[in-house]
């Protein structure tokens, strides 16, 4: 039997192992068939962002951004195309350390509101010339580099 100063090292060191790992994230480089840019507008930074999230318990990667599409954008009809991108960098994302796959989309537009208006207060479809020159959370250099083809990985 554990006494109690025991159990709470032993706590503690289980929770060290499963609270400090990277959390496996995906985003979508989403277009439309007019070429318009799929964007978020964030409602923890109010930024312009690309549409994405972690993966649950149990869920693909491909599952996981096709939910996140649906609930972030109001998206319905996706066609997933090819990985773009993996990015690891420890300090891009202020939250957490995340690993994020950065996958191509192409899509319809959207047709409904978030799920969440809380997490998103906005959809956007944007021009090439009309892209914000800044995205929330580190994902500036994502799209910049998808939108030249550029496939990354950290």
């Amino acid at each position: 039997m554990f006494s109690i100063p025991g159990y709470f090292k032993l706590v503690k060191e289980i929770s060290r192992h499963l609270l400090r790992r990277p959390v496996v994230g995906v985003v979508a480089v989403a277009r439309t068939a007019e070429g318009r840019w799929l964007l978020i507008r964030r409602g923890d930074t109010g930024q312009w962002a690309l549409p994405g999230g972690t993966l649950e318990w149990g869920e693909t990667l491909s599952t996981a951004i096709v939910r996140e599409l649906s609930e972030e954008a109001g998206v319905s009809e996706v066609e997933l195309g090819p990985i773009l991108g993996v990015y690891s960098n420890p300090d891009r994302d202020p939250r957490f350390h995340a690993v994020t796959v950065v996958v191509q989309a192409s899509i319809r537009a959207p047709t409904r509101s978030p799920i969440n208006p809380v997490e998103v207060r906005e959809v956007g479809l944007f021009t090439e010339e009309d892209l914000p020159s800044t995205l929330s959370h580190g994902m500036t250099d994502m799209l910049c580099r998808a939108r030249k083809g550029e496939l990354h990985w950290e």
